[in-house]
């Protein structure tokens, strides 16, 4: 069995016992707390004053120990503050949610939610991503799929040559673009010290994936999302997952090529782009060959069991859509497949 992104946290969380025939769900311990704590932005620096030194050392002895405002008002650093005010209020949502799918669904679904301009750093909610999906992904042997999956908490940068769509890590991407090469890249560079020479982008086809184990954590393979692919089956089945590790629904993702159908009734933008280009079609609103160009695919999503789907959607198939931006960014949110799903106990 295959461990992989020990970056992501994983390994300091508690596993909460399958329900349902569901993977089971995470629960915050004090270690996974810690690790907030002891983050650059929160970390006392050589100019912190004793009583922002003395409440890091208490916080770490106790991570779920109380903060009054004075507390905070004694640092009189306001960056600092600022700072601890934004992880102590991430974690309360931690703390007071089921487990860590609790919280992130409740980051877009309750009315205090990040819809609603609440605090919490986008960094923070892809990290949440990233470690539910190391759960999700517990036991998998598939590489193709574990990469896919980083698409669920990290950007990606695109391009198209000769029809073949190829996503590599935009921030791998761009710091190789800033260092002219990977001799700088030392965040890429693993635990055990790989030496910097072995780091390369290479596309995973289902001939070479096995590659992918030793550089799990440098983010610096490359998917093929072309129709039809390995790359896009393989995300496909992510999807999957990660509707029924939240929900416990059974749901069949397929890659489609258009949508013809006159019933057409519900519909789920994967990103931002793709969301407003599905609302434009739905509503006869003329799309341009610009903003097509950037369609990267389209899914047809079908319920294994109808009767978990708002009536009158029971039986008809749900559309979703995956494009990139003008800049080439592909930005998946997968927190839409679970707000946005029509499922009959939100009907």
């Amino acid at each position: 069995m295959h461990d992989f992104w020990r970056d992501s946290g994983y390994h300091l969380l508690e596993r909460r016992a399958p329900e349902r025939g569901t993977a089971g769900h995470l629960t915050v311990t004090d270690d996974f707390l810690r690790a907030y704590l002891n983050r650059p932005e929160v970390r006392p620096v050589e100019e912190s004053n004793a009583a922002e030194r003395a409440l890091h050392a208490a916080l770490l002895r106790n991570p779920r120990e109380a903060v009054s405002g004075e507390r905070l008002a004694a640092m009189a650093d306001p960056d600092a503050i600022e700072n601890y005010q934004v992880v102590l209020g991430f974690r309360e949502r931690l703390l007071s949610a089921e487990s860590l799918e609790d919280a992130y669904v409740k980051l877009f679904l309750d009315p205090g939610g990040i819809a609603k301009g609440v605090g919490v750093p986008p960094l923070f909610v892809d990290q949440l991503a990233h470690v539910i999906a190391r759960s999700m992904l517990e036991g998998e042997q598939d590489p193709l799929k574990v990469r896919a999956a980083e698409l669920l908490f990290r950007a990606q940068a695109v391009t198209i040559n000769d029809g073949a769509v190829m996503a590599a890590d935009a921030e791998t991407v761009e710091m190789y673009a800033s260092s002219g090469g990977f001799g700088s890249l030392g965040r890429l560079v693993s635990e055990a010290q790989t030496p910097l020479r072995t780091v390369e982008l290479d596309v995973l086809t289902e001939d070479n994936a096995a590659i992918y184990w030793s550089r799990d954590s440098r983010y610096d393979t490359v998917l093929s999302l072309n129709f039809a692919s390995a790359g896009l089956d393989a995300l496909s089945r992510v999807l999957e997952r990660w509707i029924a590790h939240f929900y416990d629904v059974a749901v069949s993702i397929q890659p489609v090529q258009k949508i013809s159908d006159e019933r057409w009734v519900w519909h789920i933008g994967l990103d931002a782009e793709g969301s407003a280009m599905l609302n434009d079609l739905y509503n006869g609103i003329e799309v341009g060959e610009g903003r097509l160009a950037r369609l990267l695919s389209l899914f047809r999503m079908e319920f294994l069991d109808p009767s978990v789907v708002a009536p009158h959607i029971a039986g008809r198939p749900v559309y979703l859509a995956m494009a990139m931006t003008e800049d080439k960014q592909l930005r998946l949110k997968p927190q839409n497949l679970l707000v946005n799903l029509p499922l009959a106990e939100r009907a």
